[in-house]
């Protein structure tokens, strides 16, 4: 009889590794979903204006904008 409780806990033992196992893949998953979500963000982020300067022209006074944006090149593909 000890051989067969000894089974039985090695099968237990197998049941907790697979739940952790399936655990740490939905983890990795979200971490994953997560870290594509902040990288999309960051990309539209990256391409908003981050500063715009407004200068008036000494000599004949018209306003000149001068916007800071991040160093991701605007696509004009749709």
């Amino acid at each position: 009889m000890p051989t067969d409780k000894k089974f039985e806990d090695a099968e237990k033992q197998l049941d907790k590794l697979a739940q952790m196992e399936k655990r740490l893949e939905m983890m990795y998953k979200r971490i994953d979903q997560l870290d594509t979500m902040v990288t999309t963000l960051v990309e539209r982020v990256m391409r908003q204006p981050v500063m715009t300067i407004e200068v008036k022209c000494p000599k004949c006074g018209s306003d000149v904008h001068v916007a800071l944006t991040g160093n991701t090149k605007l696509s004009t593909k749709g």
